[in-house]
């Protein structure tokens, strides 16, 4: 009976063991525990299930059967019937990656490096670019995720191509964060990415405002990092430093997103670098310029472009879109028109064939004052325009419209001339500046555009103006036509000014212009003749006098009772000259002025100042004013910035000073307002600046209590950096 016992035991156990195979198909491993080694099988169930189906029989016999008795500690401590398990796991792993099984893929190279560590490096470069070319964000930031791991553990290099292929990709995904964190670690490894891959990274990251933040700092970081990367020494001597694309795609986009203070620094930086600007540049660098108020900047590139061929005109449509709204901004009404008259002028005496020796030779425009000795400059060519650039050849202006080969005003223009004359009483200015209007767009002769002009004034109930201009052109010799006349005198008698009727009546006469009746027979014909006119004559116009020039001048009046007084953008003009030419002491005086005759400064008044105190290093100065800055916008309830870039530049200087109670009061204020913080560039500049700063130093061995607070801030600020 028990010799039957043992046969049917021998049994059982070899049926057992062909089992415990089945289960075990990719993984049979046997886990250390205590020194002693047992089978791990591949769940409890199947523990179970295996006990249940091979030894259920002999409870009843009172036999003890676990696991540990198929393998003792004499035994191997790998099973592997079909093969090592580090084996079955490349296998499988290879065979995911072959099959796209991503998420099989990522669970076995899970389960391998929780054993072993990382694959070989070719399978893990392999691993990486597959999850590159997802298009789902969830395996992008997995990739992101493993090549972090990688770096920082040192464990290999990763081939420069895999990383750019990851930035790319994680750009393209509309993941700026993660992208420029690899890219950030392929450039402090002296990696950078070849520049048609970094073109393409740019364009992408810039299409949002976040993206465009991130964008511009890496910028100036690759730029800071190129002359280390071209020296002698370097493998990298030759390599491209951003060209000009690069430079539009972020300009652009600071203008897009309305970052001018970031679309400056830009500027800056490539006359800095030597990157030559374009027509696409030109045109962005306007906006900025208008953007923060800087006229004379501006008015630098006119010279360069008015001589231009008649191709380009419709190109710089933005460019003298910019410049006019400037005159406008600085209620220099003679500039403004001064400007329009000029859009045209000597272009047809240029062919772009004779333009000779000189034809796409770089010119310097300097940026700020051109008597400084050490005065940036930016070099343009105004005639080059790449024709596989990725912005728009055009750009948006509500003030110039090109039509027939011509830049015109557009009504919102005419719309700011005419407020502007009046509001400074000079009707007989306006006059003249429309009848040369009027010849520079209608050669034939005709009168559409004063037709337009005063039919706006009559709508406005300003009939005195309306009167003054039909007098001047009417003394100068060049008298208007009879639909002008008779559109004003319906008017004062529809609002029973019979009086000024009868005076036009009776010049209307002397010119000529009406029959020999009586007084009453061409009253009544005039009025009746006029009912429910909508300025007829305003249609007959071909070019710029639309039907909504009455409605644009009183949108112009509504805007203009809310426009920011011109003194403060001459003020802010003279404060940007002094700190440019690091004369503080009198960019301050201009400072305490505004304060005396309680201007109220803008974003702009501060950020020229901080700007300007930055250059010279005087960090302190910075505290004092950003003081300032809180009062006036707690006093006014003024928000200085809707952007991060201006709290960018304060949080950078009270860094770079060592003011961290400063840094952290701006932080948490940029917090607040949801503002995006690059914490990569705050990081990097308080280790190349502050890195052995209270290294050893613990909170207890403080010498004073200003030290211990001191010390408290730059614990804090570490800790938000995330520095060990």
């Amino acid at each position: 009976m028990i010799a039957l016992q043992v046969v049917y035991y021998y049994h059982y156990l070899i049926m057992a063991l062909k089992f415990t195979r089945k289960i075990l198909v990719n993984l049979c491993l046997i886990s250390r525990i205590s020194s002693q080694s047992i089978v791990g099988l591949s769940s409890n169930h199947d523990r179970r299930l295996f006990l249940s189906k091979g030894f259920g029989r002999f409870q009843g016999l009172g036999m003890i059967c676990r696991p540990r008795f198929f393998c003792p500690v004499s035994c191997v401590e790998r099973l592997s019937w079909e093969g090592s398990s580090h084996a079955v796991l490349l296998t499988k792993l290879e065979n995911a990656l072959k099959d796209l099984k991503l998420d099989e893929a990522w669970e076995t190279f899970d389960d391998f490096k929780r054993l072993y560590g990382f694959p070989n490096h070719l399978l893990v470069s392999r691993f990486i670019t597959e999850l590159s070319y997802s298009s789902n964000p969830h395996w992008l930031q997995k990739a992101c995720d493993l090549v972090m791991i990688v770096l920082k553990e040192n464990s290999f290099s990763l081939q420069p191509d895999i990383l750019a292929k990851l930035v790319l990709s994680l750009a393209r995904a509309q993941m700026p964060i993660p992208s420029s964190m690899i890219l950030r670690l392929m450039l402090e490894k002296e990696i950078q990415p070849p520049l048609n891959v970094l073109r393409l990274v740019f364009l992408h990251m810039v299409k949002t405002e976040v993206g465009t933040c991130i964008a511009s700092n890496i910028l100036v970081q690759i730029c800071d990092y190129h002359p280390r990367f071209c020296s002698q020494k370097s493998n990298n001597a030759n390599l491209p430093k951003p060209d000009t694309m690069i430079f539009n795609l972020v300009l652009d986009a600071c203008a897009t997103f309305a970052s001018s203070l970031k679309g400056q620094q830009i500027i800056e930086l490539m006359s800095q670098t030597g990157v030559v600007a374009d027509a696409h540049s030109i045109n962005i660098i306007a906006q900025i310029h208008e953007m923060n108020g800087q006229r004379d900047e501006l008015k630098k590139f006119k010279d360069h472009i008015s001589s231009l061929p008649v191709p380009f005109v419709s190109h710089y449509r933005l460019f003298y879109g910019c410049l006019l709204s400037l005159h406008f901004k600085f209620d220099d009404i003679d500039a403004a028109a001064e400007l329009v008259l000029d859009m045209n002028r000597s272009r047809e005496s240029h062919p772009i064939q004779d333009l000779g020796k000189d034809y796409r030779k770089p010119c310097f425009v300097s940026i700020g004052s051109q008597n400084l000795k050490n005065g940036l400059k930016i070099q343009i060519v105004p005639e080059m325009l790449q024709k596989d650039s990725a912005l728009k050849p055009e750009g948006k202006s509500d003030l110039v419209i090109c039509r027939d080969k011509k830049l015109l005003p557009s009504n919102k223009a005419l719309s700011k001339l005419i407020n502007g004359y009046k509001r400074h009483g000079k009707i007989n200015e306006l006059s003249k500046f429309l009848l040369s209007l009027n010849r520079e767009l209608f050669s034939s002769g005709g009168s559409s555009l004063f037709c337009a002009v005063i039919d706006a004034c009559i709508s406005l109930s300003w009939m005195e103006i309306a009167h003054d201009i039909l007098d001047d052109m009417e003394s100068s010799g060049n008298p208007l036509g009879s639909s002008t006349y008779t559109m004003l005198l319906a008017a004062y008698y529809k609002r029973n000014m019979s009086r000024e009727g009868n005076v036009l009546l009776q010049q209307m006469r002397k010119a000529g212009l009406v029959e020999n009746l009586s007084d009453k027979y061409v009253i009544s014909k005039t009025v009746l003749a006029n009912v429910g006119r909508s300025s007829v004559c305003i249609n007959e116009s071909s070019s710029i006098c639309q039907p909504s020039l009455s409605e644009s001048l009183v949108q112009e009046i509504n805007e203009a009772e809310k426009a920011i007084s011109p003194i403060i953008y001459e003020l802010n003009t003279s404060i940007y000259f002094f700190s440019k030419a690091k004369m503080m002491g009198d960019a301050l005086k201009i400072y305490r002025r505004m304060q005396e005759r309680k201007i109220q400064p803008t974003e702009h008044t501060f950020a020229y100042l901080v700007c300007g105190y930055s250059s010279l290093e005087m960090y302190r100065d910075v505290t004092i004013l950003w003081g300032d800055i809180k009062r006036t916008t707690e006093s006014r309830n003024l928000s200085l910035s809707s952007g991060s870039d201006f709290y960018e530049i304060l949080l950078l200087n009270f860094l770079r000073g060592g003011y961290f109670e400063r840094v952290l009061e701006v932080i948490g204020y940029m917090e607040k307002c949801n503002m995006y913080i690059d914490k990569w560039m705050y990081k990097s500049e308080y280790l190349k600046i502050h890195k052995d700063l209270y290294r050893s130093l613990k909170a207890s061995k403080a010498r004073t209590e200003a030290q211990g607070k001191r010390l408290e801030h730059v614990l804090a600020f570490k800790k938000w950096a995330g520095i060990n």
